[in-house]
Protein backbone atom coordinates (compact mmCIF):
# COMPACT_ATOMS: atom_id res chain seq x y z
CA UNK A 1 0.00 0.00 0.00
CA UNK A 2 1.14 3.27 -0.69
CA UNK A 3 0.46 6.87 0.70
CA UNK A 4 0.05 9.96 -1.06
CA UNK A 5 0.41 12.95 1.34
CA UNK A 6 0.15 16.35 -0.11
CA UNK A 7 0.14 19.75 1.84
CA UNK A 8 -1.53 23.38 1.05
CA UNK A 9 -2.47 26.93 2.05
CA UNK A 10 -5.84 27.90 1.67
CA UNK A 11 -7.24 30.44 -1.28
CA UNK A 12 -6.89 33.46 -0.69
CA UNK A 13 -9.99 35.78 0.85
CA UNK A 14 -11.02 32.36 2.44
CA UNK A 15 -11.01 32.69 6.35
CA UNK A 16 -9.84 29.43 8.46
CA UNK A 17 -12.93 28.71 9.61
CA UNK A 18 -14.93 28.62 5.73
CA UNK A 19 -11.87 26.64 4.50
CA UNK A 20 -12.01 24.09 7.44
CA UNK A 21 -15.76 23.33 7.16
CA UNK A 22 -15.83 23.81 3.05
CA UNK A 23 -12.60 21.20 3.19
CA UNK A 24 -14.31 18.75 5.54
CA UNK A 25 -17.47 18.98 4.64
CA UNK A 26 -18.22 19.17 0.81
CA UNK A 27 -14.43 18.12 -0.48
CA UNK A 28 -15.12 14.55 0.79
CA UNK A 29 -17.86 14.17 -1.67
CA UNK A 30 -15.30 14.36 -4.90
CA UNK A 31 -12.43 12.74 -3.35
CA UNK A 32 -14.28 9.76 -2.30
CA UNK A 33 -15.31 8.86 -5.61
CA UNK A 34 -11.66 8.29 -6.89
CA UNK A 35 -11.30 4.43 -8.16
CA UNK A 36 -9.54 2.46 -6.16
CA UNK A 37 -9.49 4.74 -2.94
CA UNK A 38 -8.39 2.69 0.39
CA UNK A 39 -8.15 5.22 3.05
CA UNK A 40 -8.69 9.44 2.81
CA UNK A 41 -7.80 11.22 6.46
CA UNK A 42 -7.38 15.12 6.81
CA UNK A 43 -5.52 16.86 8.89
CA UNK A 44 -6.06 20.61 10.07
CA UNK A 45 -3.77 23.06 11.34
CA UNK A 46 -4.87 24.21 14.52
CA UNK A 47 -7.06 27.50 14.78
CA UNK A 48 -5.04 28.34 17.94
CA UNK A 49 -1.84 27.94 15.79
CA UNK A 50 -2.92 31.09 13.35
CA UNK A 51 -2.53 33.51 16.32
CA UNK A 52 1.10 34.02 16.20
CA UNK A 53 0.91 34.10 12.31
CA UNK A 54 0.34 31.89 9.23
CA UNK A 55 1.65 28.42 9.69
CA UNK A 56 3.56 26.94 6.88
CA UNK A 57 0.36 24.90 5.89
CA UNK A 58 -3.18 24.96 6.82
CA UNK A 59 -3.53 21.27 6.42
CA UNK A 60 -2.81 17.75 4.78
CA UNK A 61 -4.53 14.77 2.68
CA UNK A 62 -3.59 11.70 3.39
CA UNK A 63 -4.97 9.03 0.78
CA UNK A 64 -3.69 5.43 0.78
CA UNK A 65 -3.89 3.19 -2.96
CA UNK A 66 -2.70 -0.30 -2.99
CA UNK A 67 0.13 0.43 -5.03
CA UNK A 68 1.62 3.56 -7.99
CA UNK A 69 -0.46 1.86 -11.05
CA UNK A 70 -3.09 2.76 -9.24
CA UNK A 71 -2.85 6.28 -8.71
CA UNK A 72 -1.59 6.66 -11.63
CA UNK A 73 -4.63 5.15 -13.32
CA UNK A 74 -6.48 8.60 -11.80
CA UNK A 75 -4.73 10.86 -14.40
CA UNK A 76 -7.31 12.21 -16.94
CA UNK A 77 -10.08 10.75 -15.57
CA UNK A 78 -13.81 12.44 -14.56
CA UNK A 79 -13.46 11.67 -10.93
CA UNK A 80 -9.59 13.21 -10.72
CA UNK A 81 -11.17 16.29 -12.69
CA UNK A 82 -13.73 17.02 -10.45
CA UNK A 83 -11.29 16.64 -7.57
CA UNK A 84 -9.02 19.45 -8.86
CA UNK A 85 -11.83 21.49 -10.05
CA UNK A 86 -13.16 21.52 -6.73
CA UNK A 87 -9.55 22.14 -4.96
CA UNK A 88 -9.77 25.02 -6.84
CA UNK A 89 -12.51 26.50 -4.84
CA UNK A 90 -10.77 26.65 -1.52
CA UNK A 91 -7.36 25.72 -2.27
CA UNK A 92 -4.41 27.75 -3.20
CA UNK A 93 -3.25 25.05 -5.79
CA UNK A 94 0.00 26.98 -6.51
CA UNK A 95 1.00 25.95 -2.85
CA UNK A 96 0.33 22.71 -3.43
CA UNK A 97 2.97 19.95 -3.33
CA UNK A 98 2.50 16.17 -2.80
CA UNK A 99 4.99 13.49 -2.02
CA UNK A 100 4.10 9.72 -2.30
CA UNK A 101 5.42 7.76 0.74
CA UNK A 102 5.56 4.07 2.12
CA UNK A 103 4.78 4.38 5.81
CA UNK A 104 6.35 2.46 8.86
CA UNK A 105 4.32 2.56 12.10
CA UNK A 106 7.34 2.79 14.76
CA UNK A 107 5.08 3.06 17.60
CA UNK A 108 1.40 1.52 17.51
CA UNK A 109 -0.87 3.25 19.94
CA UNK A 110 -4.53 4.12 19.70
CA UNK A 111 -5.05 7.72 20.13
CA UNK A 112 -7.65 8.88 21.64
CA UNK A 113 -10.69 11.12 20.09
CA UNK A 114 -10.06 14.71 18.77
CA UNK A 115 -5.97 13.63 19.59
CA UNK A 116 -3.43 16.24 18.52
CA UNK A 117 -1.42 15.54 15.29
CA UNK A 118 2.03 16.85 15.10
CA UNK A 119 3.29 16.38 11.79
CA UNK A 120 6.73 17.57 10.85
CA UNK A 121 8.04 17.82 7.15
CA UNK A 122 11.64 15.93 7.07
CA UNK A 123 14.49 16.35 4.64
CA UNK A 124 17.88 14.56 4.62
CA UNK A 125 21.51 16.00 5.71
CA UNK A 126 22.93 16.86 2.55
CA UNK A 127 26.12 14.58 1.33
CA UNK A 128 23.69 11.33 3.20
CA UNK A 129 22.34 8.91 1.02
CA UNK A 130 18.55 8.34 0.92
CA UNK A 131 18.95 4.84 1.45
CA UNK A 132 21.43 5.93 4.75
CA UNK A 133 18.76 8.17 5.76
CA UNK A 134 16.16 6.33 5.24
CA UNK A 135 17.81 3.33 7.38
CA UNK A 136 18.39 5.89 10.28
CA UNK A 137 15.78 7.62 10.72
CA UNK A 138 13.48 3.88 10.42
CA UNK A 139 15.82 1.87 12.81
CA UNK A 140 17.66 4.37 15.15
CA UNK A 141 15.58 7.72 15.13
CA UNK A 142 12.28 6.04 15.21
CA UNK A 143 13.27 3.78 18.37
CA UNK A 144 14.54 6.58 20.26
CA UNK A 145 11.62 9.20 19.77
CA UNK A 146 9.29 5.50 20.66
CA UNK A 147 10.62 5.82 23.91
CA UNK A 148 9.32 9.33 24.69
CA UNK A 149 6.20 8.31 27.24
CA UNK A 150 3.43 10.60 26.22
CA UNK A 151 3.49 9.83 22.08
CA UNK A 152 0.66 7.58 21.52
CA UNK A 153 1.50 6.71 18.01
CA UNK A 154 4.55 7.34 15.91
CA UNK A 155 4.39 7.13 12.10
CA UNK A 156 7.01 7.58 9.56
CA UNK A 157 5.84 8.30 5.99
CA UNK A 158 9.15 7.71 3.79
CA UNK A 159 9.36 9.46 0.40
CA UNK A 160 9.04 6.56 -2.04
CA UNK A 161 13.26 5.87 -3.55
CA UNK A 162 11.70 6.11 -7.09
CA UNK A 163 10.62 9.98 -6.54
CA UNK A 164 14.73 10.62 -6.76
CA UNK A 165 15.57 9.17 -9.88
CA UNK A 166 13.58 12.19 -11.62
CA UNK A 167 16.24 14.81 -11.35
CA UNK A 168 13.87 16.99 -9.24
CA UNK A 169 14.40 16.40 -5.67
CA UNK A 170 11.08 15.92 -4.36
CA UNK A 171 9.94 18.93 -1.44
CA UNK A 172 10.49 16.64 1.35
CA UNK A 173 12.21 13.50 1.94
CA UNK A 174 9.63 12.25 4.29
CA UNK A 175 6.71 13.43 6.85
CA UNK A 176 6.98 12.29 11.06
CA UNK A 177 3.55 12.08 12.39
CA UNK A 178 2.92 11.91 16.42
CA UNK A 179 -0.28 12.03 18.51
CA UNK A 180 -0.44 13.12 21.69
CA UNK A 181 -3.45 12.94 24.25
CA UNK A 182 -4.09 16.72 23.84
CA UNK A 183 -1.98 19.80 23.67
CA UNK A 184 -0.89 19.87 26.97
CA UNK A 185 0.85 16.65 26.96
CA UNK A 186 2.75 17.53 23.72
CA UNK A 187 4.03 20.30 26.01
CA UNK A 188 4.91 18.21 28.45
CA UNK A 189 6.85 16.18 25.91
CA UNK A 190 9.67 18.39 26.05
CA UNK A 191 10.17 17.73 29.07
CA UNK A 192 10.79 14.70 29.45
CA UNK A 193 14.85 13.52 29.26
CA UNK A 194 14.12 11.36 26.11
CA UNK A 195 12.94 14.44 24.39
CA UNK A 196 16.68 15.99 24.85
CA UNK A 197 17.73 13.09 23.37
CA UNK A 198 15.66 12.39 20.05
CA UNK A 199 16.64 16.22 19.50
CA UNK A 200 20.08 15.78 20.02
CA UNK A 201 19.79 12.56 17.48
CA UNK A 202 18.35 14.74 14.70
CA UNK A 203 21.16 16.56 13.58
CA UNK A 204 23.04 12.71 12.45
CA UNK A 205 20.19 12.46 9.42
CA UNK A 206 18.06 15.62 9.13
CA UNK A 207 18.63 19.21 8.44
CA UNK A 208 17.52 21.59 11.44
CA UNK A 209 14.28 23.27 12.48
CA UNK A 210 11.95 20.98 10.12
CA UNK A 211 8.87 23.23 9.21
CA UNK A 212 5.46 21.75 11.26
CA UNK A 213 1.94 22.23 11.56
CA UNK A 214 -0.02 21.08 14.91
CA UNK A 215 -3.68 19.79 13.54
CA UNK A 216 -6.60 17.55 14.41
CA UNK A 217 -7.21 14.47 12.14
CA UNK A 218 -10.40 13.79 10.51
CA UNK A 219 -10.84 10.43 9.18
CA UNK A 220 -13.02 10.42 6.23
CA UNK A 221 -12.63 7.08 4.85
Amino acid sequence: MVKAVSFFKRKPGISVDEFQSYWRTRHPDAVTQLPGLRRYVQSHTFVSGYRKGEPIYDGIAEVWFDDTNAMRALRGTPAYERVETDEAKFIDRSTMRLIVTEEHVIKDGMPPENAVKNVEFVTHTPGMTIEAFQRYWRDIHGPLAATIPVIRRYVQSHTRRSAYGSGRPPVYDGVAITWFDDTQAMRASAAAPEYARVRADEANFITPDPPFIITREHVIL
